[in-house]
């Protein structure tokens, strides 16, 4: 915990007991969480949380660079503590998200003359799990 309330510190955001519990869900649980997902297995232990700090919250930890958002579908924002370069898999089946990795090499910095400063891969099929049953 010690770890994480100094990362917090690092980029400028107090480290309540709710951001830290946030923030702890999300490395834990690499599951590409929604709010509403987040605010319902937390709710369970942290009976003071509320919705409004959760999403405050996860805006504070995206707006430092902590945490990304994953926008697929066009009804549903999910939360990502890895903001290390790589892409996203959907399994149109089942819904899960998965992590991919991707080779950042060769991908141009401009394009066009236009400045690139973020790239969003993301894939949709049938998981490998969905695949085998």
């Amino acid at each position: 915990m010690n770890e994480i309330k100094e990362t917090l510190l690092q980029h400028d955001i107090s480290p309540s007991y709710h951001r830290l519990k946030i923030y702890e869900y999300l490395l834990d649980n690499r599951i590409h969480p929604t709010v509403d997902r987040i605010y319902s297995d937390l709710i369970k232990n942290i009976p003071t949380l509320s919705k409004t700090t959760v999403y405050n919250t996860l805006r504070s930890l995206t707006e430092k660079g902590l945490v990304s958002q994953i926008t697929i579908e066009n009804n549903e924002v999910r939360y990502d503590a890895a903001v290390d370069f790589h892409g996203h898999f959907k399994c149109m089946k089942c819904g899960a998200l998965y992590d991919i990795n991707l080779d950042p090499e060769g991908l141009p910095d401009k394009i066009d003359g236009h400045s690139i400063t973020e790239r969003h891969y993301y894939f949709k099929g049938i998981c490998k799990n969905c695949s085998s049953r």
